[in-house]
């Protein structure tokens, strides 16, 4: 059965890199049984296993600038169409221009599913601050974060033993592009949604609880 009167439900989750989306995301996921889908967590998959995509991909993810549209386009096209997506789905880095939010409009159309895109908002200079403490196990892509655990930078990752780096696109220098990068392609989206009355904003500098439960609260008006 189909939640919103036969309408699945599609939760896009907005924000520059490092709000807090992905951890939003999976909240939301367990919450209410829906499934997250991370085109950030496709693309890597795609680098870590040298796929066709992943070489054409390379560059972009490593410079800080956004993958092109038929790339990402293809995978979230038939990501969507797995039975774990019936009932709808929670969207973590995708869309992010204006040209994908229209092509997946196109693909909702078919099925009335029903949008609601969550921004959450957080100042540059907390940003490039979390960002550049993000340590990364290249084994199993278990993240830590060294101004929570400043034994983390350049250690031992404690769920497979594999010495921690830290991405490429988590150095300051690139960082600060990425952000330019979000500015200029993404923050357009806001109105694009807005224009659309789909759209509802969280400050994500708070403790993550507090986080999610504006979300959710913003997710049940929708519901009801």
């Amino acid at each position: 059965m189909r939640m919103m009167n036969d309408r699945r439900l599609a939760i896009i989750m907005l924000g520059p890199p490092g709000a807090g989306k992905g951890t939003q995301a999976r909240m939301i996921g367990e919450s209410l049984k829906l499934a997250h889908v991370s085109t950030g967590d496709m693309l890597r998959e795609a680098l870590r296993t040298q796929s066709e995509l992943g070489k054409r991909a390379r560059p972009f993810i490593e410079s800080g600038a956004l993958v092109p549209d038929d790339l990402v386009d293809a995978i979230v096209a038939e990501r969507l169409e797995r039975e774990d997506c019936r009932e709808g789905f929670i969207l973590d880095g995708y869309p992010r221009t204006i040209p994908q939010a229209e092509f997946l409009g196109s693909i909702f159309d078919k099925d009335r599913t029903r949008i609601l895109a969550i921004a959450v908002e957080v100042g540059g200079p907390e940003l490039i601050r979390r960002l550049s403490s993000r340590w990364t196990c290249p084994k199993c892509g278990k993240m830590f974060n060294a101004n929570l655990d400043p034994g983390k930078a350049g250690g031992i990752c404690d769920a497979c033993g594999a010495d921690l780096i830290q991405r490429k696109d988590d150095t300051p220098e690139v960082i600060a592009e990425r952000l330019q990068v979000y500015q200029k392609a993404t923050q357009p989206l806001i109105e694009y949604y807005r224009a659309r009355s789909s759209y509802v904003e969280v400050m994500g500098d708070r403790p993550a609880e507090e986080i999610f439960q504006s979300i959710a609260g913003a997710i049940k008006q929708v519901r009801d």
